[in-house]
């Protein structure tokens, strides 16, 4: 890993076709405070954290207005807007009641609304780049939250649309009402339940946004080939896994969150690693089982 690396390292990808991202981007999660609840317990680092993302070539940030709730993208805001050649990302259709309670959807087309209104006036824009319906809500008909989404889109409040958590049929039934242009999917070593999901972004050339990308269960422990991989090419486990979702897919985007620059730098290494086609079918297969 160099002393300075890139997200650009990765490749790039064309959001909806005319945004052009890096790869590897920043989940912006973890800059809140603990349980996702309130202000960072050391806000300065956390500050420290997004000024750096430019700088280290990352330009694609996922963020949710649910996050503190909305302490992400008030940081965010206050740090680097205004976004210059950058992709911010947000999400809304989850809420939170307390920091100790359950995410619950709620996806009435008004509170949808609401959820873009207040997440466009907390990252200073006049459009939302991307935005993502955090979860579909079982308890309102999916068209109506699909419908209001496309009106949105239509009224320009929304450039780009992306999905959380679906299936196949979600994502085709979305489609008939607006371009879907990303999906994001829990994915990583040891959890492929969205390989169908996946093979269809491909297909259609939407993006894969995997969250919680550096989960690797047992694959962590002494001799798996996890480990051996990352001691013998002098790198952590977390950068191999990475190396490895990036990879996997050319519509891969995995954005791994933390609120330390040290650690950011780490995770930004992971795009100038290139795993042998031996050492990504082992991790493949060993994943797989772990799974």
């Amino acid at each position: 890993m160099s002393a300075s690396p890139s997200a650009a390292a990765a490749g790039q990808f064309k959001v909806g076709g005319d945004i052009t991202i890096n790869r590897l981007g920043f989940g912006a999660m973890r800059i809140t405070g603990p349980a996702v609840w309130g202000e960072p317990e050391d806000p300065q680092t956390a500050r420290e954290t997004l000024r750096r993302l430019p700088q280290l070539g990352v330009n694609f940030i996922d963020t949710a207005d649910s996050y503190g709730p909305f302490v992400s993208e008030t940081l965010i805001r206050e740090v680097l807007h205004p976004y210059d050649e950058m992709l911010i990302a947000t999400k809304g259709g989850l809420t939170r009641p307390g920091p100790h309670a359950f995410w619950e959807p709620l996806g009435r087309p008004a509170y949808l609304r609401q959820c873009v209104m207040m997440s466009l006036r907390r990252l200073g824009v006049e459009r939302i780049d991307l935005w993502q319906l955090h979860r579909i809500d079982p308890g309102t008909p999916r068209d109506e939250q699909f419908g209001v989404i496309a009106d949105m889109r239509n009224e320009g409040l929304i450039r780009h649309v992306g999905l959380s958590e679906v299936g196949i049929d979600d994502i085709a039934a979305a489609r008939k009402l607006f371009p879907v242009v990303t999906v994001q999917n829990e994915y990583n070593l040891i959890n492929r339940k969205s390989e169908a999901v996946l093979e269809y972004c491909e297909n259609h050339g939407i993006g894969f946004i995997p969250w919680f990308p550096l989960a690797a269960g047992d694959l962590t422990r002494p001799g798996s080939a996890l480990a051996g991989i990352a001691r013998r090419l002098r790198l952590t486990m977390s950068q191999v896994a990475l190396a490895w979702i990036l990879r996997r897919s050319k519509v891969m985007l995995p954005i791994p969150g933390t609120s330390q620059p040290d650690h950011l730098m780490q995770n930004v290494g992971a795009a100038e690693v290139h795993l042998s086609d031996a050492d990504f079918a082992e991790l493949d297969r060993q994943g797989r089982t772990a799974g």
